[in-house]
């Protein structure tokens, strides 16, 4: 198989991202072994402690499973690999192997939002609600500075995230914006409609203040969902 040498700058990221490219889109099977330290050094034109550096990372992802004197042997991601994987491609420079990968993290950042601001209405403590209302407000007062309402919406988010009382669900989300792929992925027109949608923020806030699970998922879902066919 061929691949790009690497640049003189960054070696190992460029062979780690070949490398988890041609695992991703099947170039390389589950079951298969890639190719030798040696032959990979020779490949990519670089030393072998770039390849082992990349051959690390790989199996960080749950892409590989080095074994020592022995051959590297493909995973298959779908079944091995967790969400660092995603953030690996989504804030890769070249093109994402995954063609459906924004479309499936839309998805889930409006299954995670919608159950949170459900959880958050149902178990939230009054003061975690008061938050809640705070960060709505302080998203408000933002009108119309765009940029200052995208970072007090995710703060907003965040609250009712941390109000949800599910670690799990705080966990997902500190990953999704970390790397900007809860919204770095939206359609900047749809991103923008979203924000600035002060009237459906603050009625989803008053929903989860007012204990209102049903119609607090329910708007919250509505609010997040893509309006288009995102591929």
């Amino acid at each position: 198989m061929d691949f790009d040498p690497a640049p003189r700058q960054s070696v190992s990221d460029h062979v780690f991202g070949q490398l988890r490219d041609a695992i991703v889109s099947g170039r390389y099977p589950a079951g298969d072994a890639l190719p030798s330290e040696r032959e990979l050094a020779a490949t990519f034109e670089v030393n072998r402690h770039a390849i082992r550096e990349a051959l690390r990372r790989l199996q960080q992802l749950g892409l590989v499973k080095v074994s020592q004197g022995g051959a590297t042997r493909v995973l298959d991601w779908r079944a091995t690999a967790g969400l660092d994987l995603a953030m690996a491609l989504t804030t890769a420079e070249d093109v994402l192997p995954v063609e459906t990968l924004a479309r499936d993290v839309l998805e889930m950042r409006a299954c995670i939002g919608a159950d949170a601001a459900r959880l958050c209405a149902l178990r939230a403590t009054p003061e975690a609600k008061r938050r809640v209302s705070d960060a709505v407000e302080a998203y408000a007062a933002a009108v119309p500075d765009l940029p200052t309402m995208r970072l007090a919406d995710l703060a907003l988010w965040r609250r009712i995230i941390e109000g949800s009382g599910n670690i799990a669900y705080l966990l997902a989300f500190n990953s999704l914006t970390a790397g900007t792929l809860a919204v770095g992925q939206v359609p900047a027109h749809l991103r923008t409609e979203e924000v600035l949608n002060v009237a459906a923020h603050r009625k989803l806030a008053a929903l989860i203040e007012a204990g209102d699970a049903a119609e607090a998922e329910e708007a919250a879902r509505g609010l997040l969902q893509a309006k288009e066919t995102v591929r």
